[in-house]
């Protein structure tokens, strides 16, 4: 039986930046994220991507170049021997009012009916409130990393009632550990 994930990208996979990552060679990932995604790929986890890139309606950069983006962050991952099974993204502003911008849940439903399953209970990992929103939204486990926003995150909403991670890596290996903590630390 196949088990889910759902990450945010910036902030989570790779370094995020006020500038928004426009281009491939500002896409950097962090250290270990990479290798978590691997970790879950051979234990059979289905993995996709749900991420605000409203740079494009900001015309900071076009849908090519995230698709140059993407192609370099699953090269990186295809020379580690993995990849990210489906990759969503917004290219709205939040004065849009779109049903996918997180932290409505539109991404999450579109991995629903993608991966054709419920999302009651399955995890969504992020770095921002947005993030823990859209998952609830969802039905999904928020879990939070205090990589990119992370941290900020925290100091602006300290009663975030999720498991709370410094990283990738460490939120992978609890979930593969089985000891997925209950509550923000």
């Amino acid at each position: 039986m196949s088990k889910y994930i759902i990450l945010d990208r910036d902030g989570v996979i790779n370094f995020d930046s006020d500038d928004y990552i426009k281009s491939p060679a500002e896409w950097l990932p962090i250290p270990g994220s990479l290798e978590a995604i691997v970790k879950l790929k051979q234990v059979g986890y289905q993995i996709a991507v749900a991420t605000n890139q409203s740079g494009i309606a900001r015309k900071l950069y076009d849908e090519a170049t995230l698709m140059q983006i993407h192609q370099k962050m699953q090269q990186m991952l295809a020379d580690l021997g993995a990849q990210i099974d489906v990759i969503f993204y917004c290219p709205h502003k939040t004065a849009d009012h779109c049903a996918c911008r997180k932290p409505k849940p539109g991404m999450l439903y579109q991995a629903a009916k993608h991966f054709n399953i419920d999302l009651t209970g399955i995890l969504y990992i992020g770095d921002k409130k947005v993030d823990v929103d859209a998952a609830n939204a969802a039905g999904c486990q928020p879990i939070l990393v205090k990589t990119g926003y992370g941290q900020q995150t925290l100091l602006m909403h300290p009663h975030l009632n999720v498991p709370v991670y410094n990283n990738l890596a460490e939120a992978v290996d609890s979930i593969l550990q089985g000891s997925l903590r209950n509550e923000s630390q």
